[in-house]
Formats: structure tokens, sequence, C-alpha cells
């Protein structure tokens, strides 16, 4: 690759990064200085006031940001992958099965999921209701239309899910390039009225305001988390863009244009204390605020779809962790395997997003309610950091807690701040999270459970050989692909093939799909075949949890190892297994009945797989847990 390549490559990443990676942190100025000094807060508004919020919002952008997650967390990858799943799981192998720390680390992680969830939901919410606001102040008769066109816009969006990205996608990076410019010319002309507002710069007047309003500026830290909003997306996505051109983005565009509009938003209110109804808008006036809206509309429904498009990615990763039920995922791209839409998921979320827009009504109120998924998922990963650099890396202990201990703090007084508003909003976020938490880990607690009854009755494969083998059954022509768990005996469809047909294939094969606890597999290691004799084989395949399950493309591999397979001459044997709650042990009543539930409604394993439908034959079984 020439060098002149690999920059313009460089380039249109990092211009894909400005729209992808940062839309959710770029749309924050919209409502964050508006919110700090909401009337509820106690806030006087005044110069001394206005540089110590200022100088607090610049110095969290500096430290969480720049710091903790540009510098560092950029560092902690699985592969190339980000994201709080993928730290889990690279927290997960850093300490064994058997570890007392294994599940806690493993829940901590289901935590952050759940709370990235919770986050994804109030962002379309607040971004679109803080873009729409921008027509109260241009026409002031105009507050009421705010919730029905907020509505519109998200219902259009979801809408339009199915289609994919591809056709888009391609506008996000000028569009927002647009948008940070914006925001950057807007800041400097204000900056340039009032530059007294510089001086927040100075970390010293975020310590004054914090000592001089004591409880107050605690309440109002709650409002400052607004201004990280999308720190964990930067993470999130390394995988899709990079450590560089995430890293580029940030110093080059983000940082700067939003570092210039908040200052210019503190320096107008020194002017105009009466624009703090609106800081963002008021920074225009006259004819100028229609197009800030549509910029700001356009902004806002780019930063919705990232986190749409992040729901979706983590949920395909939280079936392949085994802690959803399969779902249907469809590709929405031929060319990007990580563009994929989940039909299930868009729907709910939308309804979870209208609720949240005509239940909270305005961006002031869902304020409270983003701040503690936020900060709730930063304590998470800065936890599950730790347990990477101690056991993965291997640092010194010392230099660990120094790390990360740094942060926890940090991270500990937000998160307290922000559950002020447990009362105000906050309690959204968390009953989202709650709900999820129990449907992840009744799903998981339910497998396991499977699982067991399955070994209490399992025939070790080999000894069940031995015994066939003795006097053998007729054989037929063709192949039998019979579908095995990874620790499971013999397959219950062999079983009721022999008891019903009383004939077994010229070639047997046993496939077992192992999912490992990092992103991706490379395709040489993906296949491994052990035979059995009596050509009998066990065929293991090996995934990550980023990789899309394609057994016809692993059969053609494994040719490679001595197995070829003609389709048309192969059957694949399929136990599609009825769960049934059973009384005592297991869960208690309502999960198994969830379980329940969720198993029978989860996508089957042929379909999951890609396994031609015309190949499959499905043979029931019961399992009580």
């Amino acid at each position: 690759m020439t060098s002149e390549h690999k920059k313009s490559s460089v380039a249109a990443l990092t211009l894909a990064a400005v729209g992808i990676v940062y839309g959710d942190i770029g749309t924050s100025p919209l409502y964050t200085l508006k919110a700090v000094f909401d009337t509820t807060h106690g806030l006087a508004l005044n110069t001394p006031n206005l540089l110590g919020v200022l100088s607090l919002i610049f110095w969290a952008l500096t430290i969480i940001v720049s710091l903790k997650y540009v510098t560092l967390m950029l560092r902690a990858d699985n592969r190339g992958e980000g994201g709080v799943m993928a730290l889990m799981a690279l927290a997960l192998n850093s300490v064994t099965k058997g570890s007392a720390w294994y599940v806690p680390l493993m829940m901590l992680g289901v935590l952050g999921a759940t709370m990235f969830y919770g986050d994804s939901v109030i962002t379309p919410a607040i971004s679109v209701l803080g873009a729409i606001e921008g027509l109260e102040v241009a026409a002031p008769g105009m507050e009421a239309y705010v919730v029905p066109i907020s509505i519109v816009v998200l219902v259009a969006l979801y809408s339009v899910q199915s289609r994919g990205t591809a056709g888009i996608g391609r506008w996000f990076g000028p569009i927002m390039l647009v948008w940070f410019l914006t925001l950057a010319v807007m800041g400097v002309y204000h900056i340039f009225e009032a530059p007294e507002i510089l001086a927040a710069l100075n970390p010293m007047h975020a310590g004054r305001f914090m000592l001089d309003n004591k409880f107050t500026a605690f309440v109002a830290l709650g409002a400052v988390v607004l201004a990280m909003t999308g720190a964990e997306a930067l993470y999130a996505d390394m995988g899709h863009f990079g450590k560089k051109p995430i890293r580029l983005a940030w110093f080059a565009v983000a940082f700067p244009a939003l570092a210039l509009n908040y200052l210019g938003q503190g320096a107008l209110l020194i002017s105009h204390p009466d624009a703090v109804s609106n800081p963002f808008f008021n920074q225009v006036d006259g004819w100028a605020v229609y197009p800030l809206v549509a910029l700001s509309a356009m902004a806002a429904v780019i930063a919705s779809q990232a986190t749409i498009s992040g729901t979706f990615s983590m949920t395909k990763q939280a079936i392949a962790l085994g802690l959803l039920p399969r779902m249907r995922v469809l590709h929405t791209s031929a060319s990007e395997i990580g563009q994929i839409y989940i039909p299930a998921v868009n729907w709910l979320q939308l309804v979870v997003v209208l609720l949240a827009v005509v239940s909270f009504g305005s961006s002031d109120e869902l304020a409270g309610a983003y701040g503690i998924a936020v900060t709730a998922t930063m304590l998470c990963t800065t936890i599950l950091t730790f347990f990477v650099t101690r056991y993965r890396w291997h640092l010194p202990l010392v230099l660990c807690f120094g790390a990360t201990g740094f942060f926890f703090v940090i991270d500990v007084m937000l998160l307290s701040s922000t559950t002020l508003k447990l009362f105000h909003g906050g309690w959204f976020p968390l009953l989202l999270g709650a709900i999820l938490f129990t449907v992840m880990m009744t799903w998981k607690h339910g497998r396991e459970l499977v699982f067991q009854n399955l070994q209490k009755h399992a025939i070790p494969l080999p000894d069940f050989l031995d015994s066939l083998f003795v006097a053998p059954p007729a054989r037929v022509y063709g192949t039998a692909i019979f579908l095995r768990g990874e620790s499971d005996g013999v397959p219950h469809a062999l079983l009721h093939n022999l008891s019903h047909n009383k004939v077994l294939h010229e070639r047997v094969v046993f496939l077992t799909v192992h999912i490992l606890e990092q992103p991706w597999v490379s395709e040489p290691d993906q296949v491994k075949v052990v035979d059995l004799g009596h050509k009998c084989y066990q065929l293991n395949v090996f995934y990550g949890f980023k990789d899309e399950p394609d057994i016809p493309h692993i059969l053609k591999m494994a040719a490679v190892h001595g197995l070829e397979f003609e389709m048309m001459e192969t059957s694949f044997f399929i136990a599609r297994q009825t769960v049934i709650s059973a009384p005592g042990g297991g869960m208690s009543p309502w999960r198994e009945h969830m379980f329940v539930a969720m198993s029978r409604n989860a996508r089957g394993a042929a379909d999951y797989y890609q396994i031609p439908s015309n190949r499959v034959i499905e043979l029931g079984t019961q399992i009580e847990i």
C-alpha cells in the first residue's frame, strides 16, 4: 500500500469517525448549559458560576474523554474491538472460569451493557427533542408542536433502518463536519464579545465553584455529565474505524469545536443573561435560527443513528455470548459485515423512545434520565479495565490502582451527582436496565439449567460409537450432520433417527459451534476436524462473538481438512428443544416461565446458522428445568 493511499484511507476514516463516533457527544451543546442552569437546581446565573461550570465542562472533556477514553481506553482493545461487551470478554479471559471474580465480572459487564441500552434509548429522544426545541426560539408559538414533530422524525428514522445506512452513511461525515465548524464559528464569535470567559480554562475556577456552592454545585455536576455523553460510543466504535482516525477526529475536530462552543455559550450568557432559556439557539438570531434548527435536526438524527446501529451490534454480541436468545439478524450491506438490522430490537426500541418523548416532553426533563445511564456505564468500564490491566497485561498493582483508581473516584463522584435526579427521570434508565439485566441473566441461567439437564442424561459419544459398531445398523447413501452442543454426549437427533429409521448415513458428522470470548477468529482457525472412525467425524467450529455464523461456508472450508461436502447429498439433523418449567429447583417460577417463553420464540438454529432450510430435518425433544 502506498503512503498516499494510506493517508487518504486515514483521512476518509477520520471523516467517517467525525460523523458516526462523535454524533452523540457532538449534539450535547444543544442541552447541556440549559440543563445546568435549570431553575430547579437553584444555581445563580453570574460570572463566577459561569466560569466554574465551563471550567468543569472543559476539564471533564479533557480528563474523561481525552485522557480516559481517547488516550487510555483505546489501548484496551480485544483484537481490535472495543466497547463494554468486548472489554467484559477481555476481563473474563484474564481470570479463569473457576475464579471467584468470574461471575461478578460477567454481571458487571452485563450491567454496563444494559446501561448502554438505556443510553441508546435516551440519546435519540433527547437529541431530537433538543434540536426541534430550537423552533421555540425562532417562533415562540411553536412550543406545542415540538413533541409531535419529534415523534414524526423518530418514526421516520426507525422506519428506514431496514434499508441500512450504506446509502446515506457517506453523508454523515460531511454533515457533522459542517456541524462542528458551525459550533466553532458561533463559539468564536461570542468569545470575542466577552473574552473574559477564557479564564474558565483555568481549573482553579472549577475548584472554587465546587467549594463555594457545595451541594448546589454537586447537583449541577449531574448536568455537567451531559457534556460527556457519547464517550462510550467512541470506545465501542474502535473496531469500525481504528484508533488513529478516532483520535485524529477528536483532537482535530470534535474537541476544539465543542470547547469553543461551550465557551461561546458562556460568553453569550455573560453579555445576555436572558439567553439562558436556550443558550444554544440564542447564539444566533432572526432568520439564522431556522437553518440552525435544520442542521441541528440532521446532527440529532445522525447521533441517533449511531446509537441505534450500536444497539444492533451490542445485541448481536449478546446473542453470541449466550446472554440473549437467537433473533432474526438481517444484513443491510453486501460489502459491510457490520451493517445489520434486527427487526425485533428496532421496533421495541422505537416504542420505548416514543414513550420517553411523550412522558418527559422536553430535553430538560430527559437530562436527569441521561446522566445515570452514562455514568453507570463509565464506572463499569473503569472497574473492568482494572482487571484487564492487572490480570491480562500483568502490570504492577500500584500502577493499576493508580491508573484506574483516579478515574474510579471521578466516576463515583459523577454517578453520585446523577443519582440525585433519581426521582426526576433517573429512574427511567435504571428501570430499563433492571428489566434487561433480568432478561439476560434469566436467559443465561436458563441455558445453564438446560445444559445441566442434558448432561445428566448424556451418553458419552466415543462409548456409544464403540457399542454401535459392534453390530452396525444399515448405512444409507449421503452425509448426515448432527448439531451437537459443546459438552453434549450423543445428539438426541441421532438417537431419534436410529430409533425410528433404524439406519445410519454412509458418513456421519457431529458439528459443534464454539463461541470464544474474543471478537474474531481467523478463517484458518475456525475449523478443526477429528476422525472418530467408521466414517464418523467431529467437526469443531470456532467463532468470535462478532463473527457471522455461516455453516455452508464452514463446510467449504472443511475440504482443506479432508472433508468435502456436496450440499444436495447432505442432511442436517437438528433437535428442536421444547423447554418445560417443572416444580422445584431451578429458578423461581416466574423466571422459568419467562425463559420458556423466550426459548419458544427464539430463532431456530438452522436459520441462525444460515443452513439451507430444504436440507434440515428437525426432531423434537423435551427438556425440564
